[in-house]
């Protein structure tokens, strides 16, 4: 079909978590132009596209499943402090478009309950209130989030970097990536698990009101 030329490639993670009665569950994936490449079930992360090799995969595994143990385990801390008897639901939408005249766009979106919480501003790096009105619990979390510079930089790295770079290759034909940018696939979710920990912070300190 010739329309399908103007399509942009694509690469995309989604992950979701669910907070109940102090515990939280974990799900999600990843595309790379169409076609899953990573899976997120609980605390397993799946490598569907063969990426990288076995051992190199084992280590970031590895990385992710530390992060999302470390999420739960504050969770845990913060509703044996401030109790809250209804379930959160927080989803993290992040990647990357390739347009056929070489633009790009990159893109780092997070709701809360359904509802437009934070987004990433990739080119100046910081984290933007989404939450409708005056809302302590988005401010605090935007606050938290941006006390770490680093975490905030190597996100744009690789929304700005490393995703789009991905896209060319595939754009080229090549399908190949250096051993550098395979290992960065799988940091998109680990710093998506970051950016939850900091807002766990918030909405978990704010709930209990003491913003």
């Amino acid at each position: 079909c010739p329309a399908s030329l103007a399509a942009p490639l694509a690469f995309t993670m989604l992950q979701r978590t669910r907070v109940s009665k102090g515990s939280s569950v974990f799900w999600g994936n990843a595309s790379l132009d169409g076609q899953l490449s990573h899976l997120l079930e609980g605390l397993n992360v799946t490598q569907v596209l063969p990426l990288e090799p076995p051992d190199a995969w084992a280590r970031r595994k590895q990385d992710v499943t530390t992060y999302l143990l470390y999420f739960g385990q504050l969770v845990k801390l913060f509703s044996k402090e401030r109790p809250i008897n209804y379930t959160q639901s927080l989803c993290c939408r992040l990647g990357c478009r390739l347009f056929p005249n070489g633009t790009a766009h990159s893109f780092y979106e997070v709701t809360l309950n359904g509802t437009a919480f934070l987004s990433f501003h990739v080119p100046n790096a910081t984290w933007e209130r989404r939450w409708p009105g005056e809302d302590p619990v988005a401010a605090f979390a935007e606050r938290e989030l941006m006390k770490y510079p680093k975490t905030t930089r190597d996100l744009q790295h690789f929304l700005n970097t490393t995703c789009i770079g991905i896209l060319q290759a595939q754009s080229a034909g090549t399908g190949k990536q250096s051993s550098r940018s395979h290992a960065l696939l799988v940091l998109g979710l680990i710093l998506g698990t970051l950016a939850l920990l900091g807002m766990a912070v918030g909405i978990f300190l704010c709930t209990g009101g003491s913003c």
